[in-house]
């Protein structure tokens, strides 16, 4: 594969030609933070906690969908980037009812866990609050839409690696909502094959198995984003 060299945080790097800059600076060892991107699933650059400076562009740009370049160079941790995804978590924590007390992924939450690492301990905004329902419909797992924040990794995962696409969004704006089918319960998908990818693939508790009183699923956890602060490793 053909090679460039661009400068990450004041560090030459070598990256493939067609690689993100994500994917050139985690290669290494050069930590940027991210929520609704997965490996093994196409970048999607919908949550924004990714964005990065490069120099010569006008405004911050998402690390996962931006190929890196001959000669880049780019800022991955700044008073402004780090002011940018502070407001991004916020704005998420208010959009929905992230209770984490009574959450199954209280301590495991990417979120929650993100949130500590930026130092949120309150958010500036008006909580929305919305009467977002539960759906237990299947027989083995649940979906809770007061947790989803909508990264679509459960879309993806569906769509990608199962083949089921039984995962959509529907609505607008603040009225999004993660669908099975055609606004169908889950419990009633014609196409869901119960494998529980999609579970697996969620950050939050917004996807969950029944019966569970605690998980450990997701990329990020506690433990590992305190790694990073010492050794800015991913």
């Amino acid at each position: 594969m053909p090679r460039l060299t661009l400068t990450i945080d004041g560090r030459a790097v070598r990256a493939g030609r067609g690689q993100t800059i994500l994917q050139a600076a985690r290669s290494h060892g050069i930590a940027i933070p991210t929520l609704c991107n997965l490996e093994g699933l196409t970048p999607l650059g919908g949550c924004r906690v990714c964005i990065v400076e490069v120099e010569g562009r006008p405004r911050p740009v998402p690390s996962c969908t931006t190929r890196a370049e001959q000669g880049m160079v780019v800022t991955t941790d700044s008073e402004r980037l780090a002011a940018a995804r502070r407001m991004i978590v916020e704005l998420l924590l208010a959009e929905r009812n992230h209770t984490c007390a009574v959450c199954v992924m209280n301590g495991n939450c990417e979120l929650q866990t993100l949130a500590t690492y930026l130092g949120i301990d309150h958010v500036r905004y008006g909580f929305i609050s919305p009467l977002a329902s539960v759906d237990i419909s299947h027989e083995r797992f649940g979906m809770d839409h007061n947790r989803c924040i909508l990264c679509r990794r459960c879309v993806r995962v569906c769509n990608e690696i199962e083949g089921a696409h039984t995962w959509d969004v529907g609505g607008r704006g603040a009225a999004s909502r993660i669908i099975s089918d055609l606004a169908e319960p889950w419990g009633e998908s014609a196409t869901c094959t119960g494998c529980g990818k999609c579970v697996q693939a969620c950050p939050t508790g917004a996807l969950f198995e029944k019966g569970a009183v605690a998980t450990r699923k997701g990329t990020i956890c506690l433990e590992r984003l305190v790694e990073w602060r010492k050794r800015g490793e991913p």
